[in-house]
């Protein structure tokens, strides 16, 4: 049907327009962290209890955020959470103390884990509607988001305060919600494939979305917990550990997360066509391998281009483990299997950095970070233990 399929590709292409949004506004937040520190006089402490506010309202609000989908819908609560997220991104420069700064970063990170939940939904739906494993491409564009919006951060950080940038965020995302908006708002979320009248459909197949699988989804949530602690590793670490271990300059050591980065993006970017040649348990089981080696590259080369090299296979190797983990949490139970895997994924990111932390005080830094590859290979465990429920 023409009018379907023309309805679905304008559906890609507003969530994929709200997953860069995103990314963009995330990062665009980020880079302003200093800045903001300054302005509130917080301590280092103090500000490490403010960012928490982020963490704590994204998790409390993902749960919930599931039960909203599955009542009113994931289009109209993507929409809603769009629009808080735009807003809320403006609040923290108008902050002038760490108890303030932490009361509006926890309406932030309940707007950023909403949106994260929401959309996630929308396209769990959409996926089993085309027909094609294209979960990666949105994470692609959330990546891509991100680095956009590092980037112009960092280039208007001079010129713009804190509050004129994020203000600019505000606009910026309220405008592409509502452009996107409309899509998500005039279209239902497409009926499953394996709801359609189709030669070869089984109708029995849409069952365990609702009634069953609540155990893989912890599993596959696990899958989601080890690549986002590596994510959140490389991120307060990587730099780090170039610099401290490898004597690395400044640049080569913030080209560590950028290598990282870059490589993920590209991973994410190309994976609808890696799932379709090999499979969602194949890309799992090889994708877990490859960031395990990666990473011990990484945290073990006795020289700066190798550990570049090594963080940069490691990004390709988790680049699709967490798109496939949420996509087949959703595809088992709806809304509430997105929320319980993301809300996992989202815990391996907090995880991740004081455990490294930790682990290099008792230890060392590069040997801390072998437990990336480590939650990796355990990834491609889950990878080979799950083979029938990752097909499907």
């Amino acid at each position: 049907m023409p009018g379907d399929s023309h309805d679905l590709v304008r559906l890609r292409v507003a969530l994929t327009a709200f997953f860069a949004l995103d990314g963009f506004i995330f990062a665009g937040w980020v880079v302003r962290i200093p800045a903001i520190k300054q302005q509130t006089n917080a301590s280092a402490g103090d500000l490490g209890l403010a960012l928490l506010g982020v963490s704590a309202g994204a998790v409390v609000t993902m749960t919930l955020i599931g039960r909203l989908c599955r009542r009113y819908g994931s289009h109209p609560v993507t929409v809603v959470c769009a629009v808080l997220l735009s807003l809320s991104v403006s609040l923290p420069p108008l902050t002038h103390s760490a108890p303030a700064l932490g009361a509006v970063l926890l309406l932030f990170g309940a707007a950023y884990g909403g949106i994260n939940v929401a959309f996630n939904s929308a396209a769990v739906d959409l996926v089993a509607a085309l027909r094609r494993p294209v979960m990666p491409t949105f994470h692609a564009a959330f990546s891509l988001g991100g680095m956009i919006g590092a980037g112009l951060g960092g280039l208007v950080a001079g010129a713009l305060s804190p509050t004129r940038h994020l203000l600019g965020l505000t606009l910026i995302g309220l405008l592409v919600t509502a452009v996107a908006g409309r899509t998500l708002l005039r279209q239902e979320p497409p009926a499953p494939a394996d709801r359609l009248a189709s030669p070869g459909a089984t109708p029995d197949r849409a069952a365990p979305r609702r009634t069953g699988g609540r155990g893989l989804v912890v599993v596959f949530g696990l899958v989601a917990l080890c690549t986002a602690y590596g994510e959140g590793a490389m991120a307060d670490w990587g730099a780090l550990h170039l610099q401290q271990d490898l004597a690395a300059s400044s640049g080569a050591a913030a080209a560590g997360y950028a290598c990282f980065a870059l490589a993920m993006t590209a991973g994410r970017a190309t994976g609808t066509a890696l799932l379709e040649r090999l499979g969602r348990a194949r890309t799992v089981i090889a994708g877990g391998t490859v960031a395990a080696v990666g990473m011990l590259l990484g945290s073990l080369a006795p020289s700066v281009w190798a550990a570049l090299v090594g963080f940069a296979v490691t990004g390709l190797g988790l680049a699709n483990l967490f798109p496939v983990a949420v996509e087949r949490a959703g595809a088992l139970t709806g809304p509430s299997g997105v929320a319980v895997a993301s809300t996992l994924g989202y815990s391996g990111m907090l995880l991740g950095p004081p455990a490294i932390g930790f682990m290099a005080d008792w230890f060392s830094l590069p040997t801390a970070l072998t437990s990336v590859a480590a939650l990796a290979a355990v990834a491609a465990v889950i990878g080979v233990s799950t083979r029938r429920a990752m097909a499907g």
